[in-house]
């Protein structure tokens, strides 16, 4: 079975609950971890050490968090808080290739906020980054705005909820995020968000990708942190 599950951010005991109700067999299953795996639970490490030990079982795609996590790694930061498929690739092979301190140092930024074909070195790099794992709010143009964090009803004026921008590529194609708490659980044929605020005591959730009909399996984190 294919399973994807929403951000854990360091919600180490969840996760193991979430794996039992699924009754996940790495031999058998692959979890798809939606971004965001460590920070504002209790137990970031326990949470890299248990998906690491699922071994080719488990994906995990890299979130805002867990790249500052890198960029703490790296020393970077204090300790504080045509296809996107082949930009995405470019920034992969630069995050492998490049001395972690030279190119994280480029990465944290707003600008630029608006994709050209023209954006060329690390602005093309950081604004990839931006899109892929920090988006929220886009204007039909295609600008994109960081400072509203609160939920989809919430757009400032000239903005809408990523997912629902006019024009959008995507449309159609199904998608699965996480990073965007404020959403909660939102389960369409062409959209499922499964980021249900674990860190803030709601719950962990997972959906079963296998079949006509998606399954959703959540377990509370009221008791992890």
């Amino acid at each position: 079975m294919n399973y994807a599950v929403g951000d854990i951010q360091g919600c180490a005991l969840a996760l193991d609950r979430l794996l039992d109700r699924i009754d996940f067999s790495p031999s058998r299953d692959h979890l798809y971890v939606l971004g965001d795996l460590v920070n504002r639970g209790p137990d970031s490490l326990a949470v890299l050490r248990r998906l690491r030990g699922l071994g080719d079982a488990a994906t995990c795609l890299l979130g805002n968090h867990d790249w500052h996590l890198l960029a703490v790694a790296a020393g970077v930061r204090p300790r504080h808080r045509s296809d996107t498929l082949v930009i995405a690739a470019e920034l992969e092979q630069n995050l492998r290739e490049r001395p972690p301190r030279e190119f994280l140092a480029q990465m944290f930024g707003n600008e630029p906020t608006r994709w050209s074909d023209s954006l060329a070195g690390d602005a093309r790099l950081r604004f990839t980054l931006n899109t892929l794992t920090r988006t929220r709010f886009v204007a039909a143009d295609g600008t994109l705005e960081f400072a509203t964090k609160d939920g989809a009803d919430a757009a400032p004026a000239g903005f809408y909820p990523w997912f629902d921008a006019p024009g959008r590529l995507t449309a159609g194609l199904p998608i699965a995020f996480g990073h965007w708490s404020s959403v909660g659980l939102l389960d369409r044929p062409d959209l499922l968000a499964l980021d249900t605020g674990c860190a803030w005591g709601g719950a962990l959730t997972a959906a079963r990708l296998d079949g006509e009909t998606r399954e959703l399996i959540a377990v509370d984190c009221a008791t992890s942190r």
